[in-house]
């Protein structure tokens, strides 16, 4: 058995990001799993969060947002970096949680029982993990997911590391990323103090122009179709758009407001936009999901208050970080 961390998820404690009491219980994956990949290492996540600030819209979808790797080294002393993947996956996987470096490795969320009602035996989805314990011997599986740590073993070992053979020649390896952790991760006020400075870094990559604008007429003309299409696809198109802005404007909010709780002044009317952003977006996904099953038209205003939500915020910020 190869396993850096001893950890337990029957008593697994997860960061609150990822408690009962959010808006969003999930994020994306990428983000998922290194919130708790950061936490379960003695660190607080909070502080690498000003990359959401980044977001826009790309025309058909919002910005899949992710951890900036240069933030987790400056911060955490976390270094990712590419794996080639020359041999079978799960022989790079057990050499690297050998050496002490989680692997995150895209794999199929068929095998992961942790997504039990949404894709477990259910639905082939691609999702990265990150791989603390490998036990190739009694097929057992120890990783970070979505909003915690999970273990897998069995048929859903063997299965989601192909070993029965049955690899198809067309099947590409996946993406898959390692970890190296290094002296230096930061805490209390050398942890506050870096993290304003990513942030003041990270304000001039804010988008010119309200990205709800252009969100706004994609979206007129997309509900034309979307109003036609069964409720398979109001998922795929609210993961790239509702749900990835959502609960991206609530990372900035948990950030913002752990700004305050550090006694910084002057980002509580950021807290308040980014908290209308992320609740304006759920609720809009619901009135979305009804007006397709009922063919019936949407009102897109609020759209536009998620727009002038988003203006207020990033103003906020700008008087209060370039004064």
């Amino acid at each position: 058995m190869k396993q850096i961390l001893t950890l337990d998820p029957a008593t697994y404690r997860r960061h609150a990001i990822h408690g009962p009491d959010r808006v969003w219980a999930e994020t994306n994956c990428y983000v998922d799993l290194l919130i708790e990949l950061i936490h379960a290492n003695g660190f607080e996540p909070v502080a690498a969060l000003p990359f959401t600030l980044g977001i826009g819209f790309e025309g058909d979808q919002w910005t899949f947002f992710k951890f900036s790797h240069h933030d987790l080294q400056t911060l955490y002393g976390i270094e990712i970096q590419e794996l080639a993947i020359w041999r079978p996956v799960i022989d790079h996987v057990e050499e690297q949680v050998g050496a002490g470096k989680p692997v995150l490795v895209e794999l199929d969320s068929w095998y992961l029982p942790d997504t039990a009602g949404t894709a477990y035996q259910l639905d082939h989805v691609k999702t990265t993990v990150a791989v603390n314990l490998i036990d190739r011997a009694n097929r057992r599986l120890g990783y970070f997911h979505n909003q915690g740590y999970f273990e897998l073993q069995g048929d859903d070992f063997t299965q989601i590391f192909q070993l029965d053979g049955l690899v198809h020649p067309r099947m590409l390896p996946p993406y898959v990323e390692f970890a190296r952790f290094h002296d230096g991760g930061l805490h209390g006020q050398a942890l506050l103090e870096a993290s304003l400075a990513v942030l003041k870094h990270q304000l001039p990559l804010i988008p010119r122009s309200n990205p709800f604008t252009a969100f706004k007429v994609r979206f007129a003309q997309d509900i034309d179709w979307l109003m036609q299409s069964d409720i398979s696809l109001f998922h795929k198109y609210s993961f790239a758009t509702l749900r990835q802005y959502g609960a991206c404007f609530e990372l900035a909010q948990t950030y913002t407001q752990w700004l305050q709780d550090q006694g910084i002044d002057g980002v509580a009317p950021a807290t308040a936009a980014f908290a209308e952003i992320s609740q304006g977006a759920k609720a809009f996904q619901f009135q979305l999901a009804r007006a397709m099953a009922r063919k019936k038209p949407l009102d897109l205003t609020p759209i536009d208050n998620m727009g002038a939500a988003w203006e207020k915020g990033m103003a906020a910020l700008n008087l209060r970080f370039n004064r």
